[in-house]
């Protein structure tokens, strides 16, 4: 799928304005030609909406979610605190899935705010990418 079919679904989408969708649009097509998730590194998937984060640990040769948790049930604290903590929960599911090692897919997120909350507290929990 080249760029320019990115570009047309992006602007079909509903929600934020065009060029936004572009650009994240655009951003994740150049960043998944790069990143490809094995069985020694899964790849981390993390998608932002406007309320919740969700995040995946994912083997791409078999295709299969290894572990994933999201902000959908926590209520305390704001947006930033709960990506914190989901950060940690996943860390703790991979390590009992078995994986330490991850590549980052930030899913065309700029890599600040809840993004950036969310890797280093699973940094700080023992997961290493």
């Amino acid at each position: 799928m080249g760029a320019s079919t990115i570009a047309k679904q992006a602007r079909r989408s509903a929600g934020i304005s065009a060029a936004r969708r572009v650009g994240k649009a655009r951003r994740h097509f150049r960043l998944r030609k790069k990143v490809v998730g094995s069985a020694e590194r899964p790849r981390l998937v993390i998608t932002r909406s406007s309320r919740h984060l969700f995040a995946q640990v994912v083997d791409d040769s078999k295709g299969i979610t290894l572990a994933s948790v999201s902000t959908y049930k926590l209520t305390d604290g704001d947006k930033t605190a709960r990506a914190k903590q989901v950060g940690a929960q996943l860390a703790e599911a991979a390590k009992a899935a078995g994986v330490s090692k991850v590549v980052f897919d930030r899913g065309g997120n700029t890599y600040t705010g809840r993004v950036a909350a969310f890797a280093d507290a699973a940094r700080e929990a023992g997961l290493e990418f």
